[in-house]
């Protein structure tokens, strides 16, 4: 007699090699071998004759050099799962060599199951505050794979995380199962940097997938803790001012201006923050002085006309910080005006450059009034001084004051006067002329 020697059930993963046994003991020739998929009629696979054929009727099938009865299937597809007949057709003579053999048919059915690992695996989050609600979803598998969650410390330790709140949903998608889980994190006060990795396990086909999102705090250099009157608590703030241009550092807040820092007056800015290495990325908030705040990455300024700084916030459920960034006027060919104070005053830098053409008309004309109130000044002492002595008109009594008028030789009064000065005031004395 001849036994066969297979499987009930066979596994294979998709696009791999299957194998279904189906072996003899004892062994004996070979008259026939054939192959069916059993469906809503016997799919004929393979078909073997030991003395003509050796015909593959699924191109992917060939008989397995284990035993040369068994069947391998390449390149296995989904659809290729199913029920399989093994037919073997043996001589047998029972021994007896002077009998003419006698043909045996053995056949024996087994299931061959398809197994497919995870297709795409994607990690969706929800953040408020220091509240994560994350969800993993695992698709196109085959049965559903499992989900876990792990923690991974700054010095690389991953372990997983005890105690969560998680709930689990299996949907069928076609043959396929889709595998979704979300889980409520709360992450730690000291946290600056949070991995935490959804690990997918499709044990059938000893498959493992990571899928990491990493929580890292927006950063800043030089950072003083300060508060601010727009916000509750204090906040890590510097300026850009004081960066010193490193960029290895993760989540370092980064700003860019277009076309600089440093521009002519009347100028358009366009300031620009990133935080490389911070996933999700970060919220932004821009202001000025007590103006209502603009949220995105991008601040645009027109016509920039005087120094200003202006402020941007970095926030995320791990930490904000605040940058200031100053824009200044560098160009002497405009009036410069600086923001002295925080109440709008301005202060003028420079009135000798850049004077218009109105400017110069009212110098003009303030000097020739200048020149004619010297003028007339001048004129008017000139009279009170006596110079009227030498007109020809018929003189009048006068006296004349040493202390105001050099006294000239030819002019020889009758009376001299001799002033002394005291500290009760002035007195004076009358002489005879000599």
């Amino acid at each position: 007699t001849v036994d066969l020697k297979y499987d009930d059930v066979s596994y294979a993963t998709v696009h791999q090699s299957a194998f279904l046994r189906c072996g003899m003991m004892p062994v004996q020739p070979i008259k026939e071998l054939w192959w069916f998929k059993i469906g809503a009629s016997e799919e004929r696979v393979y078909y073997y004759d030991p003395t003509s054929v050796d015909a593959a009727l699924m191109k992917r099938a060939k008989r397995s050099s284990r035993d040369n009865t068994s069947l391998e299937i390449h390149h296995t597809h989904l659809s290729d799962e199913g029920e399989y007949k093994c037919r073997i057709v043996v001589w047998d003579n029972t021994g007896n060599s002077t009998e003419p053999s006698v043909p045996i048919s053995k056949e024996a059915r087994m299931m061959l199951k398809v197994n497919v690992p995870p297709e795409k695996v994607e990690i969706t989050h929800l953040t408020s505050g220091r509240n994560l609600s994350l969800r993993c979803k695992s698709e196109g598998a085959k049965p559903p794979a499992d989900i876990l969650w792990t923690k991974t410390s700054p010095d690389g330790v991953e372990t997983e995380i005890p105690d969560l709140t998680k709930t689990r949903e299996i949907e069928p998608a076609g043959e396929l199962y889709d595998t979704a889980e979300q889980i409520f994190y709360q992450l730690e006060e000291n946290e600056m940097i949070a991995k935490i990795s959804c690990v997918v396990r499709h044990h059938n086909t000893n498959t493992t997938i990571y899928k990491n999102i990493t929580f890292v705090s927006p950063a800043i250099q030089n950072a003083l803790k300060v508060t601010m009157q727009r916000f509750a608590e204090p906040v890590l703030y510097s300026s850009i001012e004081n960066q010193d241009g490193q960029d290895n550092k993760a989540g370092l807040v980064k700003i860019s201006a277009d076309p600089g820092f440093k521009v002519p007056y009347n100028t358009s800015v366009t300031l620009k923050a990133s935080a490389p290495g911070v996933y999700p990325e970060p919220r932004y908030l821009w202001w000025v002085g007590d103006q209502t705040g603009i949220a995105g990455r991008e601040l645009h300024i027109d016509n920039l006309e005087e120094d200003k700084s202006y402020y941007v916030l970095a926030e995320y459920s791990l930490g904000r910080v605040a940058l200031e960034v100053p824009v200044h006027i560098t160009t002497s060919d405009y009036s410069q005006w600086n923001d002295s104070s925080r109440d709008g005053d301005a202060m003028v830098n420079d009135t000798t450059e850049g004077l218009d053409t109105g400017a110069i008309i009212g110098i003009v004309i303030g000097a020739l009034i200048a020149v004619f109130f010297i003028g007339f000044a001048v004129w008017y002492w000139t009279i009170g001084d006596g110079t009227h002595v030498f007109s020809p008109k018929k003189e009048k009594p006068h006296t004349i004051d040493e202390e105001t008028v050099p006294f000239r030789s030819t002019d020889k009064p009758l009376l001299r006067t001799i002033s002394t000065q005291t500290l009760e005031g002035r007195r004076s004395r009358r002489e005879p002329s000599i």
